[in-house]
């Protein structure tokens, strides 16, 4: 389904039960890389995943990349699908995505997972050099070689390759426009930092992160647990940023338990 405004946005649910949980992926990545727990997670409750602007079956938009332009999206589509409040899951840009939509818009979120992702800005744990030099490469590449050259960074080295390659098939469904790709990007360097607006924030928060991220380093779930009051803390040990690829069981483990009590 798309929503009426523009951008137009491509979003899906699946499952039964209020309140839903809003699932928000990361830089370049469409929906359809939540496929490893999306049964799990729907199997319980009512689930919606949307493609962010620029990318799978959502519009490419001429201008307008931001982090807080992004976060109303996210509003949009639960305001597309009927929905006054909902638990939002946000991994990777998709976290900082989230925790935009927990600031701006406090009366639509009712808890918060946060994985693998930072608070953003100057405040966030920077990554190494070979990840931003990886992020930040120019080079021509196909999109099945784009996606190689990321797979050391996002991957543990015991990950099976099988499950790895299940995953790029996925990505490979709608490849991601370059365009939309520096916009998302553009949009997460130029975004500021949330640590000190996250220290008023007032909604039970779940963060996850595991503890061989390539990508984003885990220095920045610590960052995140102390500053939002009352987050609880879960380490995914030897995962790295795909954690959801790696551990699904775990992650919806985590999840499930996590939203039990939110009620």
């Amino acid at each position: 389904m798309l929503t009426d405004s523009d951008p137009r946005l491509w979003w899906e649910q699946s499952g039964t039960g209020d309140p839903p949980l809003l699932l928000i992926q990361g830089l370049g990545y469409t929906a359809d890389m939540w496929h490893r727990v999306l049964p799990s997670l729907s199997a319980t409750r009512r689930v919606i995943r949307f493609d962010n602007r620029g990318v799978g079956r959502s519009d490419l938009p001429d201008d307008e990349w931001s982090m807080e332009v992004m976060a109303d999206d996210a509003v949009r589509v639960l305001d597309a699908a009927g929905v006054e409040t909902a638990y939002v899951f946000g991994v990777s840009m998709g976290g900082v995505i989230a925790q935009e939509v927990a600031l701006r818009h406090p009366g639509r979120v009712r808890a918060l997972v946060l994985g693998c992702t930072h608070p953003s800005g100057r405040d966030a744990v920077r990554a190494s050099p070979e990840a931003v030099a990886m992020l930040f490469d120019r080079t021509p590449r196909s999109p099945r070689e784009a996606i190689e050259a990321s797979l050391p960074f996002v991957y543990a080295d015991d990950t099976p390759r099988d499950l790895i390659d299940d995953d790029v098939t996925v990505r490979l469904r709608w490849p991601l426009r370059a365009k939309a790709y520096w916009g998302q990007l553009d949009a997460m360097r130029q975004h500021d930092g949330l640590l000190e607006r996250l220290r008023g924030l007032d909604v039970p928060t779940l963060v996850i992160h595991g503890t061989a991220d390539g990508l984003v380093q885990p220095d920045n779930a610590r960052l995140l647990a102390e500053a939002i009051p009352g987050a609880r803390l879960a380490w995914i040990d030897g995962a790295s940023h795909i954690f959801w690829t790696e551990r699904p069981d775990e992650t919806v483990r985590l999840i499930d338990d996590f939203l039990a009590p939110a009620g």
